[in-house]
């Protein structure tokens, strides 16, 4: 027994509120002067997008997929943290949520290996332990300088076991699958290794981005679905593009290791999570938000437009991080946030489109 589409939506909404919400203590963070909506949006800026927004779209894409009613406990939870980290009511509370959350996922995880014990399985499940340790760091007081690496190999192996998933249709050979899985061991060596030394470990997790970077960009299906036409091309597009995102972050991490003076730290997490993460969001939002709320998605060219403005605003941002030039970093960084907000619009826009065109065609 699975959760009803129209039930889901106030969880797909928490988690639209904690994006928005994050958005808004990120213009904040950048040195721009917005109204004081909570004291505490600029310091949540990480965990909202991370906990409160991508743990819960993931794990209700994962309920949807298992089809359990438990499932989507975990994005209830974080859903629910959320609202309390915007709100800065009783923090330690939000946090526990969070951290309940990440262990529904980790569970929801065992529950599809008992399903099908394979490879790419095996890898988002050690992705969500990784969230779920994170979250426990955070919990226990750990700075989010400590954390987040944590968040990112989360995100990391979920996105690499998902495409290892669909590269079975290209019945990708045994050796490649193992260039993948020692690519995978090779960043959460690293994510590991910080624990013990900071520098050490972030360069080992580069190397690790680099190699699953370059797996991707040359094993993925994207590469021959490009040249097809409207929303496969629109897909393959944004995961290529992100694959570039990823190997500059690994790039940096190895170059730089923890030696984040000036303004490299942003550059390391904002190619990660704007450049790779949100390329991701932009190439599946017309498969999953229809999978998810049961509601179907038109697709149109005009979604180009949030793709373009993401990548020309984020090199503005980077470029003003590594050149540690405020004002392309604020511009870049704002501009960004704007980016998001068209994104999330046309989003809208899409789905109402798709109603509307449902509604005439049964009216026909």
């Amino acid at each position: 027994m699975s959760l009803k589409p129209n039930h889901r939506l106030p969880l797909m909404a928490m988690g639209m509120i904690s994006l928005l919400m994050a958005l808004f203590g990120g213009v904040q963070r950048l040195g721009w002067d917005l109204p004081t909506l909570t004291m505490v949006l600029p310091a949540n800026h990480g965990p909202l997008m991370v906990g409160a927004f991508l743990g819960t779209v993931i794990g209700l894409e994962r309920a949807v997929a298992l089809g359990a009613l438990w499932g989507f406990l975990g994005p209830l939870a974080t859903g629910l943290g959320g609202v309390l980290l915007i709100t800065g009511i009783a923090p330690p509370l939000a946090q526990l949520l969070v951290v309940t959350g990440s262990l529904m996922l980790a569970l929801l995880f065992v529950a599809f290996l008992r399903r099908q014990f394979a490879w790419f399985t095996v890898i988002m499940f050690v992705g969500a332990i990784s969230w779920l340790v994170g979250n426990l760091l955070w919990f226990t007081g750990s700075s989010i300088f400590m954390v987040v690496w944590w968040w990112i190999g989360f995100l990391l192996l979920t996105i690499a076991g998902e495409r290892m998933e669909l590269g079975r249709m290209l019945f990708i050979s045994k050796l490649r699958q193992g260039q993948m899985i020692a690519a995978v061991i090779t960043a959460m060596l690293g994510v590991v290794a910080t624990l013990l030394d900071v520098d050490t470990g972030v360069r080992i997790l580069g190397a690790g981005m680099v190699a699953i970077a370059v797996w991707l960009g040359l094993n993925d299906i994207a590469r021959r679905t490009v040249k097809q036409t409207g929303l496969t091309r629109f897909i393959a597009v944004n995961l290529l593009a992100g694959y570039v995102w990823l190997a500059c972050c690994g790039l940096l991490l190895l170059l730089y290791g923890a030696d984040f003076s000036g303004l490299r730290y942003d550059a390391v997490l904002h190619t990660f999570f704007l450049g790779f993460i949100f390329s991701m969001i932009f190439g599946h939002a017309p498969v999953i938000f229809p999978a998810v709320l049961g509601r179907g998605m038109l697709y149109r060219p005009v979604f180009y437009i949030h793709v373009v403005l993401l990548h020309i605003f984020l090199t503005v941002r980077v470029v003003g991080d590594l050149t540690v030039e405020m004002l392309p970093r604020s511009v870049g960084g704002l501009l960004n946030a704007l980016t998001l907000l068209v994104f999330v619009l046309n989003t809208v826009l899409a789905i109402r489109a798709n109603f509307v065109a449902e509604r005439d065609q049964q009216a026909g």
